[in-house]
C-alpha cells in the first residue's frame, strides 16, 4: 500500500530541509541505486528504498531514522509504501517541483 504526502505548507517543507541529515536523506534518494547499491526485497525505482538501508547509511538509531522521514513525508517531500513488515521511501519529484516553482514565484525568480 503506498500513501502519498499531505498537502504541506512552504513552511512544512522550509522547517524539513534545516535539518542536514534529512537534506542528505533526500539527495540520496534522487538517485537510489547509486547511494544504497542493493536491497534484498524491493525494487528502489517502484517501491522506494526501504528504512533499514536508510538508516544503516545514515549512522542513526531507527527510531531518530523513522522520526526523520515522518517529517520528510508530512511536508510532502517523500511518498511511503508498506510492504509486509518493512516501510520503504521515495522521493515525490512532482510535490517537490510544485514547491521549487512556489518558492520561485514567492521570491520572484523566474
Amino acid at each position: 500500500m503506498t500513501t502519498t504526502s499531505p498537502s504541506p505548507s512552504a513552511q512544512a517543507i522550509l522547517k524539513a530541509l534545516t535539518n542536514e541529515t534529512r537534506r542528505r536523506i533526500l539527495e540520496w534518494l534522487e538517485r537510489p541505486k547509486q547511494s544504497f547499491g542493493h536491497q534484498e526485497i524491493g525494487d528502489f525505482d517502484t517501491d522506494g528504498v526501504c528504512v533499514s538501508l536508510i538508516q544503516k547509511k545514515a549512522g542513526l538509531s531507527q527510531s531518530t531514522t523513522s522520526a526523520y522521514l515522518g517529517i520528510l513525508h508530512r511536508a510532502g517531500l517523500v511518498t511511503v509504501k508498506r510492504m509486509g513488515q518493512w516501510t520503504y521511501y521515495r522521493r515525490d519529484e512532482a510535490a517537490i517541483r510544485r514547491f521549487v516553482d512556489q518558492l520561485g514565484n514567492e521570491l520572484g525568480v523566474k
